[in-house]
């Protein structure tokens, strides 16, 4: 038996990275799942893969998004799970971004969550499930030039708690907050001289995290693994916010290599 026999998921952002990887797991343990993405054809070739359904669909509007949810529920036949997964990111000095990049960010990470909690919640409590949110280590510790990315992500992990709150006992509601993963949107940044190295030495587990290391983590929260937990907020960044810097600083000029 898979850890997710019998359930109905939707995964949002679903055609490539981390959404990919979550719609093949999830499919592996059960699942049946429906794809959307503003990237059609892609969700298209995943649905194929693994025997799903897909839409293509711009979580930001609210309209479309509910739609969206509803055709797919209805295909699947129900609906016990929600990956929100779709965004997007951006990087530069914050008092350069323009007022379209700023709603574009605030818009997809923050504002599409929403839509798709406000339209699955209601086809969700009567059977009850599992709703979980794709937030950032940028919503925790703020990272420079992501200012309106952190800031979304941020709103993501409280708008989790709220929603946590509001539909239990019957809706679970989590969200994951993944460090630096390797996914086509970041193998560029990886790929420059000495980077990656650079970002290994720095994370406690010594790598780059994975798609796969986040699908798994979603898959535990949509499971009933995890049937005691919600309205939390798992950091999927191989340890890497765990450093004291001032206290690193010091202990590095102190004790060098005898650490």
């Amino acid at each position: 038996m898979g850890m997710l026999d019998g359930e109905l998921a939707i995964v949002t952002g679903g055609a490539s990275g981390i959404g990919l990887a979550t719609v093949r797991r999830m499919a592996e343990e059960g699942a049946k799942v429906a794809v959307l993405d503003i990237d059609g054809e892609g969700a298209r070739a995943v649905a194929a893969e693994i025997g799903g359904f897909a839409i293509e669909a711009d979580v930001s509007d609210s309209e479309t998004c509910s739609e969206a949810i509803a055709e797919m529920a209805d295909a699947l036949g129900g609906l016990t799970v929600l990956f929100n997964n779709a965004g997007v990111g951006n990087a530069m000095p914050l008092h350069k971004y323009p007022d379209a990049e700023w709603q574009r960010l605030i818009g997809v990470n923050l504002t599409g969550t929403f839509n798709c909690i406000r339209a699955a919640v209601p086809l969700m409590r009567d059977r009850g499930g599992s709703i979980v949110n794709h937030a950032s280590v940028s919503g925790v510790r703020p990272t420079r030039f992501e200012g309106p990315y952190s800031a979304a992500k941020a709103g993501v992990i409280s708008l989790t708690m709220d929603a946590a709150l509001e539909y239990a006992p019957s809706i679970r509601v989590n969200c994951v907050s993944p460090g630096l993963i390797e996914t086509p949107l970041t193998a560029g940044v990886l790929a420059a001289e000495g980077l990656r190295s650079v970002v290994e030495e720095a994370t406690p587990l010594g790598r780059v995290g994975t798609p796969q290391d986040v699908a798994n983590v979603v898959v535990f929260l949509a499971s009933q693994m995890s049937a005691y937990v919600t309205g939390q907020n798992l950091l999927i960044d191989g340890g890497s916010t765990l450093p004291n810097a001032q206290a690193d600083a010091l202990l590095n000029h102190f004790m060098g290599s005898d650490r």
